[in-house]
């Protein structure tokens, strides 16, 4: 089967490759048919991906067809469309047994600790796998972006009275302004650049837009609010800088959640992190439950990801397209690759 396979940081491959096909009783195989591209993939190409080692295949955000199924399955079919949880789990230390699956001591990401889903086939736990009669498989390949999101505001706990600022309008940034509005919450979202900013007003209705122009937004941010601070604030940038001036823009009794990550350390300053009692949240990946929500409000249609898709490269093109994605004049929303 044809499989892509990034080499070292910059240098993809593609290779025939062989599967055994044959499955554990709870076990299930899936034939790839549409693959989300997101910040983890550019930052593997990039290099600065942690947690992450070479040759690796990527691909975590996948929409897919079961083929074959392992002799225990009964609720599942051949020719079911599903979407994956990437998140390989032991279900054996101590967060597995607190049912924090999402941040499993042992864990074991497709695309990131293991080779994920850039080729024609893969095994998967029949548990990983989420069917949807009526969704497509582009839909079903950005379950798992809107399980990041869903997963940090649930986290946070947003509610309706919120005043939510989200940083970053990337993929990622986008799932979390989804679910925030879903809460009911005010939400601005704050970045770099415009197109992005204007996508957030144009298909995402969020309150306001704040445009980065200077090393501190904060009038801005106060101005969005009607002069009040976000007592909700999510960093999805994963860029440093912005993380550690993330604590600055907090109300009093706020909360701070990193959605996004860098290879270092966060320092911020004691006294005034102590003087507005700031929350500080670490959110990591998605819980089954985020899976199954999100599927049923695509489903009725609370949740529309169609206008998402900036990008649509087919699987053999990826190699010949892919330094383009990063480019900032390509306007990448989201990048789907068709297999």
């Amino acid at each position: 089967m044809k499989t892509l396979i990034l080499n070292t940081p910059g240098q993809f491959s593609y290779s025939d490759t062989d599967i055994d096909t044959s499955l554990d009783p709870h076990e299930v195989l899936i034939k790839i048919h549409r693959i989300g591209i997101c910040g983890t993939d550019y930052h593997a190409y990039r290099g600065k991906q942690p947690f992450f080692s070479y040759p690796r295949i990527l691909g975590h955000e996948l929409g897919a067809e079961i083929i074959a199924v392992g002799d225990d399955i009964t609720s599942l079919q051949i020719g079911d469309k599903v979407a994956v949880e990437p998140y390989l789990h032991c279900g054996k230390c101590q967060a597995c047994r607190s049912g924090k699956t999402n941040c499993c001591e042992q864990i074991k990401v497709l695309g990131v600790h293991t080779d994920g889903g850039m080729r024609e086939l893969i095994k998967v736990p029949a548990s990983k796998v989420y069917p949807s009669k009526t969704l497509s498989y582009e839909q079903l390949a950005l379950v798992e972006t809107l399980g990041i999101g869903s997963h940090a505001v649930n986290r946070a706990q947003v509610q309706a009275h919120d005043l939510v600022l989200v940083i970053g309008a990337g993929p990622i940034g986008l799932s979390v302004i989804q679910f925030a509005k879903l809460k009911g919450a005010k939400v601005a979202v704050l970045d770099m650049n415009a197109s992005r900013l204007a996508f957030c007003a144009q298909q995402l209705g969020v309150d306001a837009t704040i445009l980065l122009q200077n090393e501190s937004p904060l009038d801005d941010i106060r101005q969005a609010f009607a002069g009040d601070l976000p007592t909700a604030v999510f960093d999805a940038t994963g860029n440093p800088t912005s993380m550690m001036q993330a604590f600055k823009y907090l109300s009093h009794g706020g909360r701070l959640t990193f959605v996004g990550l860098f290879q270092g350390d966060v320092t911020f300053n004691d006294p005034e992190f102590h003087r507005r009692e700031v929350t500080l949240l670490a959110s990591r990946n998605a819980l089954p439950e985020d899976f199954k929500s999100i599927i049923a409000a695509m489903e009725n249609g609370t949740l529309d990801t169609r206008p998402w898709i900036s990008h649509r490269i087919a699987f053999d093109q990826l190699i010949d397209t892919f330094d383009e994605l990063l480019k900032p004049e390509s306007n990448v929303i989201k990048a789907v690759i068709e297999v």
